[in-house]
């Protein structure tokens, strides 16, 4: 965490400064919504399916030209990304068969730079991302029949704290295309992904091991809003 602290402190920093230098830089706000899932090499990948979660936080847009055509624009989002478990039966070599479903949550607090070129509203954008890992919300509800017995037993798993098993620093790239309006309002379509596995190597009991080789991906449909300069 203390890293992340130095990291937006010093983003901050260089935005305040810029902003005290610049003409025309412009504070917003975004909000929208993330359809995440996994890529990577996931075994048993069929199972896992995409999610709907949450994204949203401030911007920070600083013209690199005078007419607005290029420019960077930093943001700070809070963003939940993560998948649900497609309800499947597993059965191992006594017979016993285990169903897992539920979904799960990766809240995420992640701080793309990005690369901004607006022509006559249509905005095309790009650049790198850094993610913090928060928290965890895990609700994956296991179903175990024994194969032996025939008993039938459910364990069920509800806002985790165990991140011991996760890598919590990432870094990553954004891309996307938008349109742009005069008032400052904004419809941004972009990809982000990432480009290190979120569960550490040595691990191979997380998700059975399914996960090992996984990253974290989404498509974001979001509305901004920068806010107009004096």
């Amino acid at each position: 965490m203390k890293k992340t602290v130095i990291l937006l402190a010093s983003l901050l920093s260089v935005a305040t400064i810029s902003a005290s230098r610049a003409q025309g830089v412009r504070l917003g706000l975004r909000a929208g919504a993330n359809y995440s899932n996994l890529a990577g090499d996931v075994q048993n990948e069929s199972t896992y399916n995409n999610k709907i979660g949450f994204m949203g936080g401030i911007i920070l847009n600083a013209p690199l030209v005078g007419d607005g055509f290029l420019s960077v624009q930093p943001e700070i989002l809070y963003s939940q990304k993560g998948f649900e478990n497609k309800p499947t039966e597993y059965k191992n070599l006594l017979g016993t068969t285990q169903k897992r479903e539920g979904k799960v949550n990766y809240n995420y607090l992640d701080v793309p730079v990005l690369v901004k070129v607006n022509a006559g509203g249509l905005v095309f954008e790009a650049g790198p991302q850094y993610s913090y890992l928060l928290s965890i919300k895990d609700e994956t509800r296991v179903t175990t029949t024994s194969g032996l017995t025939g008993n039938t037993s459910t364990s069920t798993t509800h806002d985790q704290k165990n991140l011991d098993q996760l890598n919590r620093n990432e870094l990553g790239y954004v891309a996307g295309v938008g349109y742009q309006a005069s008032n400052g309002l904004s419809l941004n379509l972009r990809y982000t992904g990432a480009f290190s596995d979120f569960v550490k190597s040595n691990n191979d009991t997380y998700f059975d091991g399914d996960l090992k080789n996984a990253r974290n991906s989404a498509l974001q449909l979001s509305l901004g809003y920068l806010i107009p300069g004096k």
